[in-house]
């Protein structure tokens, strides 16, 4: 099963975070074989980290929650909120495999929080420019509950377009990156 964790920074946390950037990345290798994506949100300038972000495939919605709440920072209080959803795979790859490689062009985490009936389970025809694309739905998968996309974009209003705009209640768009030790 896939899940979309979004792990939110508390304010006033960054010293923490940098603190523990060390053991969140030893924490997260022990995932390597089971992440799809992964990396932080980041301000509007793109220097300061506001979020964690992880799409990793796991036996249950119970291995999820252990993910997301065993992680250190969120342990030591980094973050504020976690943003936890079965998530499915629309495109059937890792970010690793994206064409357009780690770095270059601005990349964004577009999160589409539904209501009412399931928009946008078909992927977009222009796939180029996605580094991952699925539905958020319920525990039990029967239930959609929106879309979260990582995109690479000229923008963050190009970024939000990958998406249904009266389709949802909420649409978020954060500057994001590739995330994970350096080759």
């Amino acid at each position: 099963m896939e899940f979309f964790c979004y792990h939110r920074d508390r304010p006033d946390s960054l010293a923490l975070r940098d603190e523990l950037l060390e053991e969140h990345w030893s924490y997260m290798d022990r995932y390597a074989k089971e992440l799809i994506a992964r990396g932080p949100t980041l301000d509007a300038e793109g220097d300061t980290p506001t979020g964690s972000m992880h799409i990793v495939d796991l036996p249950d919605p119970a291995a999820a929650r252990a993910f997301v709440f065993d992680e250190p920072g969120y342990q030591a209080g980094v973050y504020r909120d976690v943003l936890l959803r079965r998530w499915r795979n629309a495109l059937g790859r890792t970010m690793w495999d994206f064409p357009g490689g780690r770095t270059g062009g601005n990349r964004y985490l577009v999160i589409g929080l539904g209501t009412g009936p399931a928009a946008d389970l078909a992927v977009p025809t222009d796939q180029d420019e996605l580094i991952a694309y699925g539905p958020l739905l319920s525990d039990d998968g029967d239930t959609w509950l929106g879309t979260a996309a990582l995109v690479r974009a000229p923008d963050p209003d190009a970024a939000r377009a990958v998406l249904t705009q009266d389709r949802y209640a909420d649409i978020e768009v954060h500057n994001w990156q590739f995330g994970g030790r350096s080759s």
